[in-house]
């Protein structure tokens, strides 16, 4: 007995040590515009878009999974195995797509920090640049480990998500029966709405980030199943809190008849019908979540970028060891956060590019990373199953089918 809580516990450990790279990436995708998308599903649609989370729980999974296998495998990023690959040129497209999608990505992060600010009652010129130099700060001045560490405690204020849910109310019957109950309509909002609610769980920067991470992080392949169970929990937590998020707009606005287009609007609903507590619940989740995002994404793009172009990467190394590495890391907060105070700034239109650069550069990086995954001289005995294959080729062209619908989707709403 006491050899089996031994064994227990040095696991436990030997888990938490790994812990960081899946639980970090999947949280982030719970950014401004995804809570958005899920208060908009809930107010809109109620409880009938909750059963397509745990096919997205799936792809998440199956997908992440992937991005730590190779990195353990192979001690490289994404980026860097397109670039060996398949060459500089092709590398070159997809990065220059990725830096403009994750400027839009970022810009659209600042912007749930302006609202945020407008939400506690301060003014968006003094917190969006509080937090643009936090942000700037953490990163230039941090190590990976205290970075991860401070990213992991950010997770943890998702929670006020789901204490959020508690706090509305919902009909928990109701709830489980949508969960396993799929619920189609034929009409166009409500196509829109699945394809965005599903579109927004995976994009491209995330298999970047996550590779990366994982990379820098020098996790081994002997602990390499808790590497896995890190994405399979951030796989599971992230999708838990969108569900919450949807619970609580479906118990509130949507039984009440109010609708809303952004993150602001569901708060500021919230507060007359759920209570102040709430209401402050869900204003400081939708802060963490944009200063949070606002870190993240500019360093994936710097991890990417960087990589495919042979250049030094890495938090753990100085200003002047990488320069360009963190110089690209400013610049995107700089542009992200300087948007965002102009004055009258259009954020539609930003969020909508921002969409469609995902959308057209999500299948190619699906692609890459099976070609990539399959290849044995690079994988050795650790490329896909023949059974993992089809279901990865199947949820691959599942979200290929989605990136372009909502490609489509984008321009003709």
């Amino acid at each position: 007995m006491r050899s089996r809580l031994k064994s227990f516990w040095i696991k436990t450990l030997i888990f938490l040590s790994v812990m960081g790279p899946g639980m970090i990436t999947a949280n982030v995708d719970n950014d401004a515009g995804g809570i958005t998308t899920y208060s908009v599903a809930g107010a809109h649609f109620g409880y009938t878009l909750i059963w397509s989370f745990i096919p997205i729980i799936i792809a998440l999974i199956i997908i992440q999974e992937m991005c730590s296998r190779m990195a353990v495998v192979t001690g490289k990023g994404l980026a860097d195995l397109i670039r060996e690959e398949f060459g500089v040129k092709v590398t070159f497209y997809a990065m220059t797509i990725l830096i403009f999608s994750n400027i839009f990505n970022t810009i659209s992060e600042f912007a749930g920090v302006a609202a945020s600010a407008e939400l506690f009652g301060i003014s968006k010129y003094i917190l969006v640049p509080l937090c643009a130099i936090f942000v700037w700060w953490l990163i230039v001045k941090g190590t990976y480990k205290s970075v991860e560490k401070i990213f992991l405690f950010a997770c943890v204020f998702y929670l006020s998500y789901v204490i959020s849910g508690f706090l509305a109310k919902p009909d928990w019957k109701e709830v489980a029966t949508s969960s396993v109950k799929p619920v189609f309509e034929f009409n166009k909002a409500y196509l829109l709405m699945l394809i965005g609610v599903i579109g927004t769980t995976i994009a491209p920067w995330m298999q970047f980030y996550q590779q990366s991470s994982v990379v820098e992080k020098g996790i081994k392949l002997s602990n390499y199943k808790y590497s896995k169970l890190d994405v399979i929990l951030g796989a599971f937590v992230v999708n838990i809190v969108a569900i919450f998020i949807v619970i609580v707009c479906a118990a509130t606005l949507y039984k009440n008849g109010i609708r809303i287009e952004t993150a602001k609007d569901a708060a500021l609903a919230l507060k007359p019908l759920a209570g102040k507590y709430c209401f402050y619940l869900f204003a400081f989740g939708l802060l963490n979540a944009s200063v949070f995002s606002a870190c993240i994404l500019p360093l994936s793009t710097a991890y990417s970028v960087c990589e495919g172009m042979g250049w030094e990467v890495g938090v753990n190394r100085r200003f002047r060891e990488a320069p360009q590495f963190y110089t690209l890391y400013t610049t995107i907060i700089i542009l992200g956060a300087a948007v965002i105070l102009m004055p009258n700034v259009k954020l539609v239109p930003i969020m909508l590019l921002s969409q469609a650069t995902n959308g057209l550069l999500l299948p190619f990086v699906l692609i890459f990373m099976l070609l990539l995954v399959n290849n044995k001289r690079l994988m050795g005995g650790y490329t896909n199953s023949k059974i993992y294959n089809i279901i990865t080729i199947t949820v691959v062209l599942a979200m290929i089918g989605l990136s372009i619908a909502l490609l489509f989707a984008t321009f003709i709403h």
